[in-house]
């Protein structure tokens, strides 16, 4: 009942096309800050359990996405494009699908052309409680130590300036 609900505001909200709202960033999200954030969630396509901890030492960003999302299908091309650059330099790119009907996937990575690493949360649980998503996409930015140091509510292609930025910042850190 909560995933139709979320699904419902999702799409009356972020996932229409009009004027993107402002991301909402930094200390407003509950998890910015948080140290050793580690999770499991299956891989596609192959379901085999994919843990975050396994790329310490990199970057991650971690896109929640979903194949219906408007906004969704602008970011996921661009963050794709961000892994190709930037995979050499330590960066891991990561797309959170919450669709409901994992059939969905497949075609819309072949219309997209989008090369991530793709999770999946079908139910929406994992992103909903442990993530706390409340607008389509929500982009998490993770240091090489596993903390959370950035959340982007939202997309629009300006704000891909402030992500580089972000991610440049974040792989000058050391790893310890």
């Amino acid at each position: 009942m909560r995933l139709l609900a979320l699904v419902a505001v999702l799409l009356a909200s972020a996932c229409v096309k009009r004027d993107p709202p402002p991301p909402v960033t930094g200390p407003n999200h509950p998890l910015i800050g948080r140290q050793d954030f580690d999770f499991t969630l299956k891989h596609y396509p192959d379901q085999k359990p994919f843990t975050l901890s396994s790329l310490r030492g990199q970057v991650v960003m971690l896109d929640v996405w979903a194949t219906w999302c408007v906004p969704c299908r602008d970011s996921l091309p661009l963050y794709s494009d961000l892994q190709r650059e930037y995979a050499s330099k330590g960066l891991k790119v990561l797309a959170l699908n919450v669709d409901a009907d994992a059939t969905q996937v497949p075609p819309f990575l072949a219309e997209s052309k989008v090369e991530l690493t793709v999770l999946l949360d079908p139910d929406a649980a994992f992103a909903e409680n442990g993530l706390k998503v409340k607008v389509m996409p929500t982009a998490f930015f993770i240091d090489k130590k596993g903390t959370v140091r950035d959340v982007h509510e939202g997309f629009a292609e300006e704000f891909l300036a402030r992500s580089i930025v972000e991610i440049d910042a974040l792989l000058a850190e050391p790893a310890q």
